[in-house]
C-alpha cells in the first residue's frame, strides 16, 4: 500500500494475506458464540468476518490509515470448511480528499477460497492521511 493517501489509485488492488480455518479455533468459536453451529458446516459467518478483521487489521498496520468510518454491504457467500485457505483482497473503489491533511478511501474487501471463489465481501470508509 503507498505512504500517503494521495498515492493511492482507483483500482489498486491489495492483499490482505491469507489464513486457514483451523479446527482448534473452529472449535473454540464455536463454543464461545455459535453454541450447536455443527462442526461440519464450516465457519459460522461471526468466525468468517474475525478471520476478515484480523486479515484486515494486520495488513493495515503500517498504512496511512487513520480511522474506519464504516463497514457496510456485508455478503456471505459459503461457510468454507476446516483447512480452507482464504486470501483476502482489499480493491479500491473511489477516493475523496477532505482538506489538507486526509481524505477517504472506499474499498471493497473480498475473502477468496482456495478455488477463488467468493466466501465473503463488504465495503469500507476509511480515513488516510495525505
Amino acid at each position: 500500500m503507498p505512504a500517503a493517501f494521495d498515492d493511492i489509485e482507483i483500482g489498486q488492488v491489495v492483499s490482505l494475506g491469507t489464513r486457514a480455518v483451523d479446527a482448534k479455533a473452529l472449535d473454540a468459536f464455536i463454543a464461545a458464540f455459535s453454541p450447536g453451529w455443527p462442526v461440519d458446516s464450516g465457519a459460522p459467518d461471526a468466525m468468517i468476518f474475525a478471520i476478515w478483521t484480523r486479515l484486515d487489521s494486520e495488513a493495515s498496520a503500517a498504512w496511512p490509515q487513520t480511522k474506519r468510518l464504516g463497514v457496510d454491504a456485508l455478503r456471505w457467500m459459503r461457510n468454507p470448511p476446516v483447512g480452507e485457505l482464504l486470501r483476502g483482497r482489499m480493491t479500491v473503489m473511489g477516493k475523496d480528499p477532505v482538506g489538507e491533511g486526509k481524505g477517504i478511501v472506499i474499498a471493497q474487501h473480498d475473502l477468496l477460497d482456495e478455488a477463488g471463489r467468493l466466501v465473503f465481501s463488504c465495503l469500507t470508509r476509511s480515513i488516510f492521511a495525505r
